[in-house]
């Protein structure tokens, strides 16, 4: 398993050229919580946002992410609506998962991605708060069969309570 927040900040190199094209600002998803592209930073301010898709990603290192070429590059298609991680409108770091039944289990602080090369979503890290972290731990949710993602928050089935587990939390070096 690997963090999306491991995977924030990851140099994206070139393997044709060897040069780095880019730094991962976030991570793009699709309604079935498929990794759909890898933001890049921007270089300048006012310029169009970048992005390589995710089927032009050769691997994703512990390191880097490499792509092909350059020709990798394009812009992201505003007409879609994506899910993101950390940036825009419809981000899901900080937003709190509920039952169907009002229940909350946490705000979302990280997700997990699947062990071949990364690209599908399998579970959320879950907070409930700095002391709380410290005292009890935080939580994993695997990815349940439905989940909606809406505008204040992220809706799970009933029985999604029964499935949070305690993680160890490793500092970070």
């Amino acid at each position: 398993m690997k963090k999306a927040r491991n995977v924030i900040g990851l140099p994206v190199i070139c393997v044709e050229t060897g040069k780095q094209v880019g730094t991962c600002k976030d991570l793009l998803l699709d309604e079935e919580w498929h990794i759909e592209a890898v933001l890049l930073e921007s270089r300048h301010w006012f310029t169009p946002t970048h992005c390589i898709l995710w089927e032009n990603v050769i691997a994703l290192g512990d390191d880097a992410i490499t792509i092909e070429n350059e020709d990798a590059i394009c812009y992201v298609d505003d007409s879609r609506e994506y899910t993101s991680l950390l940036n825009g409108d419809r981000k899901v770091k900080g937003m709190p998962v509920l039952t169907v039944n009002g229940q909350q289990l946490g705000v979302v602080d990280d997700v997990y991605l699947d062990h071949e090369m990364g690209k599908n979503v399998i579970g959320y890290e879950l907070t409930e708060g700095f002391i709380s972290d410290l005292k009890d731990g935080r939580k994993w949710l695997p990815l349940p069969e439905t989940v909606t993602v809406g505008e204040d928050a992220i809706i799970v089935p009933v029985h999604c309570h029964e499935s949070l587990e305690e993680i160890f939390i490793q500092k970070e070096e």
